[in-house]
């Protein structure tokens, strides 16, 4: 029985030309070599798999080649090439720095660099992952490669170039070797199927070869599994089940299955999903990438950035063309807010589901109803009929007597507001209540009105005073100062219980914490205030700024309120006031907070004892 030999080894490159998807890299090299101008040192990196030491192999042959052809390849048939190709050159040294990373190894491969070559031009060592060197051997190869013998040229290959010295980086010529593209991989495996008469599909060789993930002898190797499985035969559906793939469909379904919200069949899709074993985080991240490249597929000029085959091109694009670009955003938002939880998740196929029904109402028409699962929407505007805006709201306010002028604080107008045909009396005095805009600095210095525009062309209908339904500027004011009048009644006068500065204290943060969320900064500012018994049962609080004082004043009536409730004291008063300047006390950083405690004799022992710092 023949010897198998897998084939990232079989269809090694043995010639600059048959390297796949380096071609920029290839041809700098045999021009070196036609050219004789080899530097010193050469420092090969890139991802695994790309070709680094099959390159770096590939030009230690080329230099040493007695007849090189005028590509600058080896000849393939002198001495040099024939004993290097047996694997007895004594020209050729490879060092695999990862098991060889001590100084020791290095003082070795060091004076091996004295022997001139008996056979050929150079001795080239090739030092492979020498990244992964000693610091006492990087140091004690710097000096043989800042000035090495002449007859001396090295390749040193690594996945890791931040890990190597500068010192050694700036006496190297850099290669960095890119990843191979998916179209690259796929021509190549083309090939090796061809010369082992293995029968293919396309879309099967794009999941392999996008599954390798630019590594070429991933791929092959991902290759000669794939073959065993399909005894010859590698088909799409056959290597997606012995790699464990999630089909690409799948995502093309759920997708087109969200554009017709069809919630329903994307659970069950996703149920049959994970009962194949595969896991609800790797589908959203899928996901993303699929939605991703359709995005991409949605400009002919980023086509380009789609790293799978051209089949698999033409299908985001047809996609593309079906998905609107705003439901595209949103569902990378979605996917992504989904992938960050997915980790601290507790039920995390919960979660996944969740993401797929937002993404399936993404497309779902506004006036859906929230029976479907859609996130409920504000509440309509009662209003939604009319068109306010401040400036036509101040142009149509005018003063008695003059069309010009804007009212004086010692008449009140009264509003004119245009009323559609049908409205009740009821709609009419709400519109009048919308239209009030009164300030707060003792008298009502402007009104406001507002006008309506009709959905469809109708004419023009006659004019309506509030007025004449009993309605006013300042009957609405008087309205609303009873109103908080009434909002800041005391209830519970008769209560007369004693409480402590720790209560007062409690039930001021108590009371901050149940304001409403429209109030949640206020709230948090006044957290920081502190409360204090200036007289039983009076109650003084001290503010820090005037505008913080000013917005605690407006709503201090509820304060009152909700404390004698809270208190069980209805006597209680309430006084603000500005902070002096001496009572405002500075906030300590964690260093001072840390210095005082360091004070206390039992704190610093204790601190002194566990060795603690301060971080």
């Amino acid at each position: 029985m023949e010897e198998y030999i897998v084939s990232a080894r079989k269809y090694r490159p043995m010639t600059f030309d048959s390297v796949v998807g380096q071609k920029a890299l290839t041809t700098t090299l045999k021009n070196a070599v036609k050219s004789g101008k080899l530097a010193h040192a050469y420092l090969f990196c890139g991802p695994r798999g790309v070709g680094k030491t099959t390159c770096a192999r590939i030009f230690a042959k080329a230099i040493n080649c007695m007849n090189p052809t005028q590509d600058g390849e080896a000849c393939g048939e002198c001495e040099s090439c024939k004993a290097f190709a047996e694997q007895r050159s004594y020209n050729i040294f490879e060092l695999d720095a990862a098991s060889n990373n001590s100084v020791e190894h290095i003082k070795s491969l060091m004076e091996q660099t004295r022997i001139p070559p008996q056979v050929g031009k150079y001795k080239v060592f090739i030092i492979d992952e020498v990244h992964m060197l000693s610091s006492a051997a990087f140091n004690a190869f710097l000096k043989t490669l800042e000035e090495p013998p002449a007859h001396v040229i090295f390749i040193l290959a690594t996945t890791e170039k931040h890990k190597i010295l500068p010192t050694i980086l700036s006496r190297c010529q850099i290669y960095d070797f890119e990843r191979m593209t998916v179209e690259n991989t796929i021509s190549h495996l083309k090939n090796v199927a061809q010369k082992e008469g293995i029968t293919y599909e396309e879309e099967a060789l794009a999941i392999i070869a996008e599954k390798a993930d630019g590594g070429m002898r991933d791929a092959l190797s991902i290759f000669d599994q794939a073959a065993s499985f399909c005894q010859g035969n590698i088909t799409y559906a056959k290597v997606i089940e012995d790699l464990n793939e999630l089909d690409a469909d799948n995502y093309f379904r759920i997708v087109d299955l969200a554009l017709e919200n069809k919630v329903s069949d994307i659970m069950v899709l996703l149920n049959s999903i994970i009962e194949k074993g595969f896991d609800g985080g790797n589908l959203i991240n899928g996901l993303a990438s699929h939605v991703r490249n359709v995005l991409m597929a949605k400009d002919e000029s980023t086509l380009k950035l789609l790293d799978a085959s051209q089949q698999q091109v033409q299908k985001y694009a047809d996609q593309a063309r079906r998905c609107p670009t705003k439901f595209l955003y949103q569902t990378l938002k979605l996917t992504n807010q989904c992938d960050l939880s997915y980790r601290q998740s507790s039920n995390k196929r919960l979660l996944v589901e969740l993401t797929l029904i937002q993404v399936a109402q993404l497309t779902q028409p506004e006036d859906a109803s929230d029976g479907a699962g859609r996130s409920p929407k504000r509440l309509k505007s009662l209003f939604k009929h009319l068109t306010m805006t401040r400036n036509t709201a101040a142009r149509q306010v005018v003063a008695p007597g003059n069309d010009n002028s804007i009212p004086s604080h010692r008449h009140q107008p009264t509003a004119t507001a245009t009323v559609p045909a049908g409205e009740d009396a009821a709609l009419a005095a709400a519109m009048g209540a919308a239209t009030a805009h009164i300030t707060q600095s003792g008298t009502a210095t402007a009104a406001a009105t507002a006008t309506s525009t009709a959905t469809t062309a109708a004419p023009k209908r006659p004019a309506m005073k509030l007025s004449s339904l009993g309605i006013t500027f300042q009957s609405l004011q008087q309205k609303q100062q009873q109103e908080q009048k009434q909002e800041a009644e005391i209830t519970n006068k008769e209560e007369n219980e004693e409480f402590t500065q720790d209560f007062l204290e409690l039930q001021w943060l108590s009371m901050c914490n149940r304001m409403p969320q429209k109030m949640i900064s206020l709230a948090s500012r006044m957290k920081n205030m502190r409360p204090r018994i200036a007289e039983f049962p009076a109650i003084e609080i001290i503010v820090d700024n005037q505008m913080l004082l000013d917005q605690v004043e407006t709503i201090k009536g509820r304060i009152r309120a909700t404390m004698a409730k809270a208190l069980h004291n209805g006597s209680i008063t309430l006084t603000l006031r500005l902070a002096k300047a001496e009572e405002i006390s500075k906030k300590l950083t964690k260093k001072e907070v840390f210095d005082e405690l360091m004070k206390q004799k039992e704190v610093r022992s204790f601190v002194e004892a566990m060795g603690l710092e301060l971080t």
